[in-house]
């Protein structure tokens, strides 16, 4: 009996200290709250540009070849340097084509001559014909001539034409105002005609820059390509290769003809000053194209957004505890970032302490950094 009322005593005692453990256990296994610091969604006035690579190009590029053979006599530029149109660039030995160019003109002097001649005599003998002083052979005789002094006069023209042209063609000029490179040729060169390069000429005046878009994005650019635009206007902007911004906004000029099929792109080209000569054909760039959608977005620091498998995640914050919410995310903006889609605005999102938090955490709220130090 005795036994059975202290079993009947211990059976409780035993429940109450195997609950006791549990709890403990339950509560070693709770995760401490992570401590972070929080941030208030909101909206902001967001300008933002689409980037593209480019590549600088020259509006006007000509390759310089000799027309004509012969022997280069004379280089009167110097390399790198602007040049104007007209200006005198190379020479080839000229005397032969001077030479056939002043035969020529002999030539062509002397068959005026003859037609003068062969005019008056056709003139004479027809009026004596008319009055049947002369035979008619003689008339037909001096008409005949005639003719023939035109048509040597005709081809004594032809003939001076091109003795003055192959003249001309021995002095090359620049076609047009701009900068020529180094020369492929120096004196004494023997110059094949349409063959030999002799330099080549590219305009800087104006640049263009070339680059490529999706043809998913044609339809915006052609709008782009049919509106007005203010002299100040920045929706095309160049970033250089050590990363400044060129001082001069660009202008959508042309849109090529056709997509690429094996790439689906199509390639675009704006215009930009070039008036301190400090862009160069070749050049590469990035192309910052003002997103249509800029203006008032909801924006959230950069810090604040998780990446997992090419998903982006922020953690909102809903009494003490937070959720993870799936954003698509837009471009940069300075040290923030445009959320397209997930947030509405007026959120609460974690701002550090990100790397410790799962879905469901429990937090608390640390003031600030900057709060800590004051």
């Amino acid at each position: 009996m005795y036994r059975t009322i202290q079993a009947i005593i211990l059976i409780p005692m035993v429940a109450a200290l195997l609950s006791c453990g549990r709890e403990n256990a339950n509560r070693s296994k709770e995760e401490p709250a992570v401590p972070v610091t929080v941030t208030k969604v909101g909206m902001s006035e967001a300008v933002f540009y689409n980037s593209y690579p480019g590549n600088l190009v020259p509006l006007k590029e000509v390759e310089l070849r000799g027309q004509v053979s012969g022997y280069i006599t004379g280089i009167y530029f110097t390399e790198g340097k602007r040049v104007h149109k007209g200006e005198k660039l190379y020479e080839i030995d000229r005397r032969k084509y001077e030479a056939a160019y002043s035969g020529t003109r002999a030539k062509v002097k002397i068959a005026e001559d003859n037609l003068e001649k062969a005019q008056r005599d056709a003139d004479r003998y027809t009026d004596l014909a008319g009055r049947e002083a002369i035979a008619r052979q003689i008339s037909d005789n001096a008409m005949t001539d005639l003719n023939n002094a035109k048509q040597q006069i005709m081809a004594a023209n032809s003939e001076l034409v091109q003795t003055k042209t192959n003249f001309d063609y021995s002095l090359i000029t620049a076609p047009f105002d701009g900068t020529i490179g180094f020369s492929e040729v120096r004196l004494g060169a023997l110059v094949t005609p349409g063959t030999t390069l002799l330099n080549t000429i590219s305009s800087d005046d104006s640049m263009g820059v070339d680059f490529a878009i999706s043809e998913t994005e044609l339809g915006r650019f052609e709008k782009l390509a049919n509106m007005a635009r203010l002299p100040d206007d920045s929706t095309f902007r160049i970033i250089l290769a050590d990363n400044s911004t060129y001082p001069f906004n660009g202008r959508l000029s042309v849109i090529d003809r056709a997509v690429d099929p094996s790439t689906g792109t199509i390639r675009v080209r704006i215009t930009v000053p070039n008036r301190e000569k400090t862009l160069k054909p070749g050049m590469s760039c990035k192309v910052n194209v003002l997103n249509p959608s800029s203006g008032r977005q909801i924006l959230v620091p950069f810090r604040s957004v998780m990446e997992q498998l090419s998903e982006y995640f922020v953690f909102v914050v809903n009494n003490n505890k937070v959720s993870q919410v799936k954003i698509q995310p837009g471009p940069r903006v300075y040290s923030d970032i445009v959320v397209l889609a997930g947030l509405e605005g007026g959120e609460t999102i974690v701002l550090d302490g990100i790397q410790k938090l799962t879905d469901g955490s429990a937090i608390t709220v640390m003031p600030p950094a900057d709060n800590k130090k004051k």
